[in-house]
């Protein structure tokens, strides 16, 4: 698994692993935390390398928060799908639920879309949409849409 490296949270700003960080220490699963896949630092290096060891079908990315280089979207046979928590074209970018919540959208969803090299444009594999209840906020809109996701 690979998620971005632990950061600090709450009151006392102790370091918080992410949720993918904990679920891969439960499930004992390899878990790589790199500060960034870009350029040629020897922690991207070894990043780079230990998912082009994979030698990987496909690589699923949700939520990731950082953009991947196109040395990471050309390692696996049939590239990098994003899940992206919005009915794209629509919210482009970081923060998808909060812009639609904050926009009075009505419907949202998860559109699984072929990565390429810019942000949130390539291809649209998939969509599934749901409605926004009233008065729901994000964090419970982004629970429901990462269970339809990964139905989707």
């Amino acid at each position: 698994m690979l998620t971005q490296p632990d950061r600090p949270a709450g009151r006392g700003k102790k370091l918080q692993p992410s949720p993918v960080k904990q679920l891969a220490l439960e499930a004992r699963a390899p878990l790589l935390q790199p500060r960034t896949l870009r350029g040629g630092d020897p922690e991207a290096a070894a990043a780079r390398g230990a998912l082009l060891a994979l030698e990987l079908d496909v690589l699923i990315v949700a939520a990731y928060g950082l953009i991947l280089p196109q040395a990471v979207l050309d390692m696996p046979k049939h590239g990098c799908i994003n899940a992206h928590a919005s009915l794209l074209p629509r919210w482009r970018g970081a923060a998808p639920v909060q812009r639609a919540i904050e926009a009075g959208d009505g419907r949202t969803g998860i559109t699984l879309m072929q990565m390429d090299a810019g942000l949130d444009t390539g291809p649209m594999l998939a969509k599934a949409e749901c409605a926004i209840s009233p008065g729901e906020t994000a964090g419970e809109l982004t629970e429901r849409l990462a269970e339809m996701g990964g139905e989707l």
